[in-house]
């Protein structure tokens, strides 16, 4: 079955040199409802993040950027399941969320004051979610016993700023002057 041959399956990348799983693991999902999940938070924040990146590096150079924000990011948040579960051959995971989960994170950085709508209702300070879903996703990945890869969450996440602040540094400034304009 072509699902199971797309899942990120940490034993197969490593015994079985498939390394190709390392990205086609974002694209197949476990449900339709986590591919809506994913594709609507991805909607929801991926169209802005992609206009900041043209903003910043051009209307072609942004878009590429933008590309591989999402791809090398479905990769990195992999990483720390790849080398978990290296020996488990009943370990496999599939989405997009690590790479979503970036994006999200991205759209932090440049706007860490504006609100984010837990539950589409209840209005959080993008900065405040964020450090939340990060403990959040950090006390699963050790805790939970739910079949969701809550690194691939934390690692994207973080990976999404690194690759950013990598392309334009002085972005992490911009971060910082944005943190401290304390909105109220």
């Amino acid at each position: 079955m072509l699902f199971n041959k797309l899942k990120h399956w940490p034993y197969g990348v490593i015994h079985h040199k498939e390394y190709y799983r390392l990205i086609s693991s974002g694209f197949v999902h476990g449900s339709w409802i986590h591919l809506l999940i994913n594709m609507f938070v991805f909607w929801q924040f991926g169209e802005i993040v992609e206009l900041y990146y043209q903003q910043i590096f051009g209307p072609v150079l942004g878009r590429v950027f933008y590309l591989l924000l999402f791809l090398i990011t479905i990769v990195f948040a992999d990483m720390s399941t790849l080398y978990k579960h290296r020996d488990n051959p009943n370990y496999a995971a599939v989405g997009a969320s690590g790479a979503v989960s970036g994006i999200v994170f991205v759209y932090i950085l440049f706007e860490p004051w504006n609100m984010l709508y837990l539950y589409m209702v209840i209005p959080i300070p993008g900065i405040v979610a964020g450090i939340a879903y990060l403990a959040y996703s950090s006390w699963a990945a050790k805790n939970s016993r739910d079949n969701i890869d809550h690194d691939a969450h934390f690692y994207g996440a973080l990976f999404g700023i690194i690759f950013t602040i990598l392309l334009k540094p002085s972005l992490a400034i911009h971060f910082w002057n944005r943190l401290i304009e304390l909105p109220f």
